[in-house]
């Protein structure tokens, strides 16, 4: 990735000059890290020796980072892990269910899906493809069916049929509506009659920019969200609203999606993100 890397080694050259220093603030607004976050890294650069800017600076963005797991919340032994996956529309949100019931049947569970966005057929037939690719059963309903009762029959099904992992995909939603949002809470509460919810995780558009963490907030206030998916996150994505959006909200990312193919979604590696961030290419 590097981002940062060729810039910083700039830095270990030499002196660090006001123009560097205006051109590297260019630089960190333009990757969506924000403006609060730009001034404490420059803070650093003007007091640091140049030579010791890269870990210095990769140190600071891991400290502003959430200590809470990153991996999923395993519940009791032989209990159904239940998770949501919510989000706005348009950020790879069906195909990221799609992917986190791959990542997870190649762990051993035997996993179920739920096509709980009811009000867009494509939707249903997009995550009906992905299922049947990957011989993934996924629970389906009529077109403009209620989504909390999609979501109710892939529970009591899940349950039934000794599944260790229940995926359900809501509708992509503006999170300005709040009938939409209240929607999501009904599809909690639904659920939970048959089983809890372990956890939610919200799917972010690694291209989003600013808007990203207003849309993060938003649904935190409405749905219990546990963690974040970062989607589109490959060699010309930037990357910089993940690391904004969880140290504003103090929500983990907990995976990250690099591409078009099924397996293209990783566990988030936090170091690792980091440190190819400020390495040189």
């Amino acid at each position: 990735m590097g981002l940062f890397g060729s810039f910083l080694s700039r830095f270990s050259r030499s002196s660090v000059s006001v123009e560097d220093i205006e051109e590297f603030r260019s630089l960190l607004i333009s990757s969506d890290i924000g403006p609060r976050y730009t001034d404490e890294l420059l803070e650093l650069v003007k007091k640091s020796k140049p030579e010791e800017l890269s870990e210095k600076i990769k140190n600071q963005i891991l400290a502003s980072l959430t200590e809470k797991e990153r991996t999923l919340a395993r519940p009791q032994a032989h209990t159904l892990m239940t998770i949501l996956i919510v989000g706005v529309n348009g950020t790879g949100k069906t195909t990221s269910a799609a992917k986190l019931a791959q990542l997870l049947k190649n762990s051993g569970e035997k996993v179920i899906l739920a096509a709980a966005d009811t009000f867009r057929a494509a939707a249903v037939d997009q995550l009906k493809t992905w299922a049947d690719r990957i011989s993934i059963p996924v629970v389906t309903g009529a077109v403009n069916a209620d989504p909390a009762s999609v979501a109710f029959d892939a529970a009591s099904r899940a349950k039934a049929e000794g599944c260790t992992v229940l995926i359900i995909d809501t509708a992509g939603r503006l999170h300005t509506k709040s009938n939409l949002m209240d929607e999501l809470s009904k599809i909690r509460r639904v659920v939970e009659k048959v089983t809890p919810i372990t956890e939610t995780l919200f799917v972010l558009d690694g291209t989003t920019g600013q808007n990203g963490i207003t849309q993060a907030r938003t649904f935190s206030e409405s749905t219990n969200l546990t963690g974040i998916i970062v989607t589109k996150v490959d060699g010309s994505t930037k990357g910089g609203i993940a690391l904004a959006t969880e140290r504003e909200l103090g929500i983990p990312i907990k995976f990250i999606g690099t591409g078009e193919s099924i397996n293209d979604l990783s566990p988030f590696d936090a170091e690792g993100f980091v440190a190819a961030l400020v390495t040189e290419p």
